[in-house]
């Protein structure tokens, strides 16, 4: 166990190679000594071997998903500081991932600066902030919130999601496939 890490490591873990390898050169211009992963295996190897300060996690990877990396990482490392990251962003997804031990949940797309606020962010809004900067979601966000919540307590199973939600399987599919509203 390597107790005196820096604290300037970092682990990105996203499938989507030119994006990771973006943020990998940005991180190291800001002194950020950088891991790649690409997958669950090559995330897990990485980890254990340099057991970085940081992880930035994708959520959605071919293969197994960021939160099973979120989950094993963490018990591997668990002063490890994540943070996961993703383009297809909802309630469920978000709480899983805090509940699961994330420190944040940031949607795509996202730079470095953007990261790094989601990781500084260690203060809660107060009850009076949260109040005011509420919106009412609108109902195309309110319906994607509900499937997306829907198919979590499915373990992603459309068609078990679509019977819960009384729509065919390739209407549940277009759904998804479209990109989350945002507001």
């Amino acid at each position: 166990m390597n107790e005196s890490r820096p604290p300037n490591t970092i682990l990105l873990v996203d499938d989507e190679e030119t994006f990771r390898q973006r943020l990998e050169r940005a991180f190291a211009r800001r002194g950020f000594t950088v891991f790649g992963a690409g997958n669950y295996d090559e995330a897990m190897q990485l980890v254990r071997a340099h057991r970085p300060a940081r992880a930035v996690i994708d959520l959605k990877m071919t293969g197994r998903s960021g939160l099973e990396v979120l989950t094993d990482a963490l018990a591997i490392a668990p002063e490890l500081q994540a943070l996961v990251l993703t383009g297809f962003g909802s309630i469920a997804t978000a709480t899983e991932a805090i509940r699961r031990g994330a420190v944040n949940y940031i949607p795509k797309p996202a730079d470095v600066d953007d990261i790094l606020r989601a990781f500084d962010k260690t203060t809660p809004l107060s009850a009076t902030d949260q109040d005011a900067d509420f919106a009412p979601p609108t109902l195309a966000r309110a319906e994607w919130e509900h499937i997306q919540r829907v198919l979590a307590d499915c373990d992603g199973n459309i068609s078990a999601a679509a019977e819960r939600l009384g729509l065919h399987r390739r209407t549940l599919q277009r759904k998804l496939y479209k990109y989350p509203p945002n507001k």
